[in-house]
């Protein structure tokens, strides 16, 4: 059995401010350290529910996160960026199953630590066939393009929320509840982490109850923008269309397509942030 892990950092227990998820922020190697420990949970319970081979794909930021030394010996890490298929490099009809571990809530999504969706100064909603979709749906449609089910997510419990109503039947672990947008009542990292462990086991165990979340063709993905300046330069990209002040629209016949002008629209308003 081959398994594929996307970990973020935002869902982790403990973690609630950027002085925890950015770089230079003062609490951000402790972070990593606990980033690290509940990605080791997954690949635990996974060999145990016996998997054979695991992908580990470094999924925030800078996505040089993890800490290699400190990860599960038997696990392949993916890090680095940029990477053609981002949060979910790697990932191909090869695998079994995938997670997601340490994610967070959809951008405006309400009780959810630090929610926002790819970029959260560039990106105020993203809608896929009318579905308004956070990380782990289109990370999901990903893996679904490829056959691969999303079978488990680790978050705060917005995302737990997010994810059973995006799959039915998948398995969550909520390891903390938000305050506000930058605090939360937090498990014990320990705890977090053999719960973690439990349902990577629980849902691979379970492997074939759960359906691929897939997003059939035509796809269209409305992308609405911060401000004004970003949408006129996402608009350049050819194929893209601008339907309102801080909003463009791409439509094509395959996934993996719009997953790509998506990221190229991001990575292209970002840049007015210069």
């Amino acid at each position: 059995m081959k398994v594929y892990i996307s970990a973020d950092l935002e869902g982790v227990a403990g973690v609630t401010h950027a002085e925890h998820t950015m770089r230079d922020g003062k609490e951000h190697e402790r972070a990593r350290l606990l980033m690290t420990e509940e990605v080791n949970a997954a690949v635990a319970g996974a060999i145990e529910a016996g998997a054979t081979e695991i992908v580990v794909n470094d999924s925030h930021g800078t996505m040089r996160n993890i800490i290699p030394e400190k990860l599960h010996r038997d696990a392949y890490l993916i890090s680095g960026t940029p990477k053609p298929l981002s949060m979910m490099e790697g990932i191909d009809e090869t695998f079994d199953a995938a997670m997601f571990i340490g994610y967070h809530a959809a951008c405006g999504t309400r009780n959810a630590v630090l929610d926002h969706t790819y970029a959260g100064r560039v990106v105020s909603r993203a809608v896929i066939n009318g579905m308004e979709l956070g990380e782990t749906g289109i990370n999901a449609a990903v893996a679904g393009y490829f056959g691969v089910p999303l079978v488990m997510v680790s978050g705060d419990t917005a995302v737990a929320r997010q994810a059973r109503e995006l799959v039915p039947g998948i398995v969550t672990v909520a390891v903390k509840e938000a305050i506000g947008r930058y605090a939360a009542r937090s498990l014990h990292p320990e705890k977090a982490q053999a719960l973690i462990k439990e349902a990577a086991k629980k849902a691979l165990t379970g492997l074939g109850s759960i359906s691929c979340f897939e997003v059939h063709p035509p796809v269209c993905l409305e992308l609405h923008v911060n401000n004004t300046g970003m949408a006129d330069i996402a608009e350049l990209i050819p194929g893209v269309e601008r339907i309102g002040p801080r909003a463009i629209r791409f439509v094509a016949d395959d996934y993996l397509t719009v997953f790509r002008a998506m990221r190229a629209a991001i990575t292209l308003a970002g840049e007015t942030l210069q």
